[in-house]
């Protein structure tokens, strides 16, 4: 018999996905047995949403669950790459995340990538038009209901100067040809592109929620202990879970990075 050939990757999703085999390819865990079970006690109503295996997979949600059955603070982190209008397979992750945030009682932080959509040629987007599309998404993600003062919605072109630091630590440490095998990368790439892992990998190891700590204005309570920058690189922060999911869709935009 011969497999069937699909796609999975940050920027393309394309043919039959192979749910088990994407499993087994990421290196991930099923959330099957009593991980599905507490995790379905946990959400309550919500608990469709892993008996249903809309949300089927996980990384370490074992040790996430484990810090938090001791008192230790986690948050939620995720995001949308702004390239065009958000539809239902887009929105179901935000929906996930807000419930989970209204069990835990913690924060979340929301990344909107306009800066990647610009960088990502294929889609012959201006930056305007990701500009355009970053402020029509936020609004659609705030319409979701997050607790607003648990949650901070940043745009890349905004605010990521805040976590250069971190993303010039992470960049000097990864060379070329690792990203090119990694990503893909050909000698036709931008050379915005092939930078923006190094942006992407530093707000997902917590630079984002401890950067904005001293940022003016209203600051989000403390739930995640503290970690500085080298902290993060000797991976000694605090629990971090990013709800993710695969768009099957016909429309095969990008929605989450796992």
């Amino acid at each position: 018999m011969v497999e069937e050939k699909f796609v999975v990757t940050p920027w393309e999703v394309t043919g039959a996905v192979d749910y088990d085999r994407l499993i087994r390819d990421f290196g991930t865990q099923p959330i099957t047995g009593p991980l599905a079970k507490k995790l379905e006690e946990i959400l309550g109503d919500a608990a469709y949403l892993i008996r249903r295996h809309i949300f089927f997979s996980h990384r370490d949600l074992n040790l996430v669950l484990d810090d938090y059955s001791k008192g230790k603070g986690l948050f939620l982190y995720t995001g949308r790459g702004p390239s065009g209008p958000m539809h239902i397979g887009h929105i179901l992750s935000f929906y996930f995340t807000k419930w989970l945030q209204d069990k835990f009682h913690t924060n979340v932080y929301i990344q909107i990538t306009d800066d990647e959509k610009f960088l990502e040629e294929k889609r012959n987007l201006s930056y305007e038009d990701t500009q355009k599309w970053a402020v029509d998404n936020i609004l659609e993600i705030a319409a979701v209901g997050f607790d607003p003062d648990r949650t901070f919605i940043l745009q890349d072109t905004e605010f990521i100067g805040q976590a250069y630091p971190l993303i010039l630590k992470i960049a000097r440490r990864v060379n070329f040809s690792t990203a090119k095998s990694v990503f893909g990368f050909t000698g036709e790439t931008n050379i915005g592109f092939s930078f923006y892992p190094s942006i992407s990998k530093s707000s997902r190891k917590t630079a984002l929620p401890h950067s904005f700590s001293h940022r003016p204005g209203p600051v989000l309570e403390d739930t995640t202990g503290h970690c500085g920058v080298d902290g993060v690189l000797q991976g000694g922060c605090c629990s971090q879970q990013i709800p993710a999911s695969v768009d099957r869709y016909e429309r095969q935009d990008e929605l989450f990075k796992a």
